[in-house]
C-alpha cells in the first residue's frame, strides 16, 4: 500500500453525497486524505439531474474525483451484480486506505468488494442510515435484511448507527470491530435559525396571506414518506367540518408518487389547499414561512428534514417511529401519530392547532442544539482519525 492516504466515499445515489457527505469529505481532506466519490449520478435520487451535474463541478473544485456507478436502491440481482463488478474493479485499481460506504445495498456491495483489500490494510466504515429492520417492522424486512446486515458486519471496522434503537441492536448482535452512535448527519443550526426573511417571500410566491396556517412537509414523493395519509387526514377533517378555513398544506419534494398525490388532493376537493412545490434549493425559507411541520414517514434513521424543522423553531406532528422518538418530546415539541392510521394523524393535527405552537417551536430550537453539525463533525473526525488503530 502506498504512503499516500486515499479514501473513497460510496453511496447508492448522488443525493446522499450532496445532502449528507460533503462534511465527511472535508473532514477526510483535513486529515490528509485524497478523496474520491462513487455513486449513481445519472439517476441521482432526491435531487435533480441539474443539481447532480452542479455537484460534480463542486466536487471537482474540491479536487474530488467522481465515479458514476449505478448502484441500485432495490433488490435487483442483475443490477447488483453489475454494480459489484464496477466497485470491485475500482477498489482493485485504486490504492485506497479507507472506504466509507452508505445505504443497505451500497453497503453490501462495497463490503463484499472490499473483502480481499481489507487483508492489505483497507479500513471499512459503514453508516447505517436506519436499518430496514426495527421494532414493528414487517417480518419480511427481518427475514431479508437482518441476516444480511449481521453477516456483513464482520467485514466492517466501524459501524456507525444514527439512532439509539439501531445502536443498541447492532452493539449487542453484530460483529463489527467497533460500533458507534452518531446523532445523524447533524444540522446546521445557524443556517436554519428562524429570522423571518423567508416568510414574506415564500408566502407571496404561494399566494398565502400571513393569517393562513401553513403546514409543511419535506420529503421524497414515495411510499415510505407517506404524504398520502396526511392528505387523507385533511380530507377527513374537511368531511367532518373540522378543517380550518385558513389551513394549507405544502409538500416540498420530488418522486414517482407526485401524480398520485395530486389526484388524491383533487379527488378530496382539496386542490386549493394542498400544494406540491417540487424540489426547493431555498428550503430554509420554506421552513421560515411555515407554522408547523408534518412528518408522516413509515421508516427513518434520523431524519434531516425533521432536524431542519426543529432548527427552524417549528412545532411538529410526526409518526411515532424510531429516530423521530430520539428527537421529539411528546407534548413539549409536538405530537406523535400512528402513520398507518388516518384518524391518528387527524387527532395529532387537531391537538397541534389547539396548542401553543410558538412555545413548542422554542423547545425544539433548544433541544436540537445537541444535534448540531459541529458536534457530529467532531465525532466523525475522531472516528476517522482512530480507524487505523482498529
Amino acid at each position: 500500500m502506498s504512503m499516500e492516504k486515499r479514501a473513497l466515499q460510496l453511496a447508492s445515489v448522488a443525493s446522499m453525497i450532496d445532502q449528507f457527505n460533503i462534511p465527511n469529505i472535508q473532514i477526510l481532506q483535513t486529515l490528509g486524505y485524497k478523496v474520491d466519490v462513487a455513486a449513481d449520478f445519472t439517476d441521482p435520487g432526491t435531487i435533480t439531474t441539474e443539481r447532480a451535474e452542479n455537484l460534480k463541478k463542486r466536487l471537482a473544485e474540491m479536487e474530488v474525483r467522481v465515479f458514476d456507478i449505478p448502484i441500485p436502491r432495490s433488490v435487483d440481482p442483475a443490477a447488483i451484480c453489475t454494480a459489484y463488478k464496477k466497485v470491485k474493479m475500482l477498489l482493485d485499481r485504486e490504492d485506497y486506505s479507507l472506504l466509507h460506504c452508505h445505504s443497505p445495498i451500497g453497503g453490501v456491495i462495497a463490503r463484499q468488494a472490499a473483502k480481499s483489500k481489507r487483508k492489505d490494510g483497507l479500513k471499512v466504515v459503514y453508516t447505517a442510515h436506519g436499518f430496514h429492520f426495527y421494532d414493528g417492522a414487517p417480518f419480511k424486512n427481518w427475514l431479508i435484511f437482518y441476516p444480511i446486515e449481521r453477516h456483513f458486519s464482520q467485514y466492517t471496522d466501524i459501524l456507525i448507527t444514527i439512532n439509539k434503537e439501531d445502536y443498541k441492536r447492532a452493539s449487542r448482535k453484530f460483529k463489527a470491530k467497533k460500533t458507534v452512535y452518531v446523532p445523524g448527519v447533524g444540522v446546521d443550526t445557524e443556517k436554519f435559525k428562524p429570522d423571518g426573511n423567508g416568510r414574506e417571500k415564500i408566502r407571496k410566491e404561494l399566494g398565502l396571506n400571513d393569517d393562513r396556517i401553513m403546514l409543511l412537509s419535506v420529503g421524497e414523493f414515495n411510499k415510505n414518506k407517506n404524504h398520502e395519509t396526511v392528505i387523507r387526514s385533511l380530507a377527513q377533517m374537511k368531511e367532518c367540518g373540522e378543517l380550518p378555513d385558513n389551513l394549507y398544506y405544502i409538500i416540498a419534494g420530488i418522486g414517482d408518487r407526485e401524480e398520485r398525490l395530486t389526484k388524491l388532493a383533487i379527488d378530496s376537493r382539496l386542490q386549493e389547499r394542498i400544494k406540491l412545490v417540487g424540489f426547493q434549493s431555498d428550503i430554509a425559507d420554506y421552513y421560515d414561512a411555515a407554522d408547523a411541520f408534518v412528518f408522516p414517514s413509515f421508516r427513518e434513521g434520523l431524519s434531516v428534514s425533521l432536524m431542519e424543522a426543529m432548527a427552524s423553531g417549528l412545532s411538529i406532528v410526526c409518526s411515532r417511529i424510531r429516530g423521530n422518538t430520539d428527537l421529539i418530546d411528546e407534548g413539549k415539541g409536538g405530537f406523535f401519530f400512528d402513520p398507518e392510521d388516518v384518524s391518528s394523524v387527524t387527532n395529532a393535527i387537531k391537538k397541534l392547532l389547539r396548542s401553543d405552537k410558538d412555545s413548542m417551536g422554542s423547545y425544539n430550537l433548544e433541544k436540537i442544539k445537541k444535534f448540531d453539525i459541529a458536534t457530529v463533525e467532531e465525532t466523525m473526525k475522531r472516528e476517522y482519525g482512530g480507524v487505523t488503530d482498529i
